[in-house]
């Protein structure tokens, strides 16, 4: 049974039903005083929470999706890679095709998502899940990709779409985007009334190599998460969606750590992403317990440190052409006095809009009530592009 499949949480919730039944009848026989008393005693409230505590998790898990299989929880996903031997000189196919970069996928929870498009693709858009290939970076990270109405008619068969990839905090993923951040639902209700032109919207997780967090950095001998996010996921999007090309077409949007993720591509690879909306983000990215060593040692390791810290970059290095919105709260917010900082060191050509709540916290409640302001934004800074597919 898979991690998240409904039959192992139904099957660990009965499990812990039945100890916590074979716990009440057995601990009369347990009343005595004697070793083999307390023994039994201690294994029997042992076995039931540890039954109640895997449940209980499962649900977590179930209802998140922080780790979508066994082997992401196990940190055996590195296998993953193994698919990419097939892709020869950076072709890449459409979905289904031996070669193609993007590759249908399991549900990976998109089945249990509520108010994605129902009907006619031409009519409601609609949610792929998919899984998009590294040819450099040599991993296969899992996505929902939302296509808009627009996107199926017949009107706009050669027409290219502004593409926003959407990342999530971490530990989590596309499923978290989709269920509570309500990404699709929210953009899809955008485009319907005109607030939103069409766009692609591309959701997935900060992480290419779960449970590590790799913050969307290229760590030294190891995960090369921002070649992924900068060079081969638009590479492998570009090649099987009909999205812009130009930088003007591409917006990175993200919450907390895909805040983060947000800035750091957008300033570090301007002619990839020209807008960023950065939701609740760090300004700099740090070694921590989930991350281990992102940077390596030494002199090249302090210079990568600091190349990574939004507001010393601003301060010390030139600034790109690209705009950029972040989103905190004056109350509840810890990063609030660093938004400050950030949008008092951006100079031109650099442009930086906030959202600045009264009060709000590090969860989706809040992000829920920015994220319309960040797409409308989004909106202004994306151009459609000029481009068509040309004829074959």
């Amino acid at each position: 049974m898979g991690l998240t499949s409904r039959s192992l949480e139904y099957v660990m919730i009965a499990l812990a039903v039945a100890c916590a039944g074979l716990t009440l009848w057995l601990w009369p026989r347990f009343a005595g005083r004697g070793v083999r008393a307390w023994a039994g005693r201690l294994a029997a409230l042992a076995v039931t929470q540890c039954a109640i505590v895997a449940a209980l998790a499962l649900a977590v898990n179930s209802t998140f999706q922080f780790y979508g299989s066994w082997d992401e929880l196990l940190g055996e996903d590195d296998a993953a890679p193994a698919a990419l031997s097939h892709v020869q000189g950076g072709a890449a196919g459409p979905v289904g095709e031996s070669g193609g970069l993007v590759r249908p996928a399991p549900p990976q929870g998109l089945n249990t998502v509520h108010g994605l498009p129902s009907g006619p693709p031409a009519e409601a858009g609609k949610v792929e899940s998919v899984r998009i290939l590294g040819r450099r970076s040599l991993v296969a990270n899992p996505a929902y990709v939302y296509l808009p109405p627009q996107y199926f008619q017949r009107q706009y068969a050669r027409q290219r779409f502004p593409v926003i990839v959407a990342i999530s905090g971490y530990p989590g993923g596309s499923f978290l985007l989709a269920q509570h951040l309500r990404l699709p639902q929210t953009a899809g209700g955008l485009i319907r009334t005109g607030a939103l032109q069409p766009a692609v919207i591309v959701m997935v997780r900060p992480t290419i190599a779960p449970p590590r967090d790799t913050e969307c950095v290229d760590v030294p001998g190891g995960p090369q998460a921002e070649t992924y996010f900068a060079r081969d996921l638009p590479e492998a999007l570009r090649a099987h969606y009909r999205i812009g090309h130009d930088p003007s077409a591409w917006g990175v949007l993200g919450y907390s750590s895909g805040g983060t993720c947000a800035l750091q591509l957008t300033l570090r690879h301007p002619r990839v992403y020209s807008a960023a909306a950065a939701l609740s983000p760090d300004y700099r990215v740090v070694n921590d317990p989930t991350t281990g060593d992102l940077f390596g040692r030494g002199p090249a390791g302090d210079r990568r440190k600091r190349e990574h810290d939004v507001l010393w970059r601003l301060r010390h290095l030139p600034q790109p052409q690209v705009s950029v919105l972040v989103a905190s709260s004056r109350r509840g917010e810890p990063d609030y006095g660093a938004t400050r900082d950030f949008l008092a060191a951006v100079r031109p050509p650099m442009s930086a809009q906030s959202i600045i709540l009264d009060r709000g916290s590090h969860n989706f409640r809040t992000w829920r009530r920015e994220l319309p302001t960040a797409l409308r934004w989004m909106n202004g800074q994306l151009t459609f592009p000029q481009d068509v597919v040309r004829s074959r």
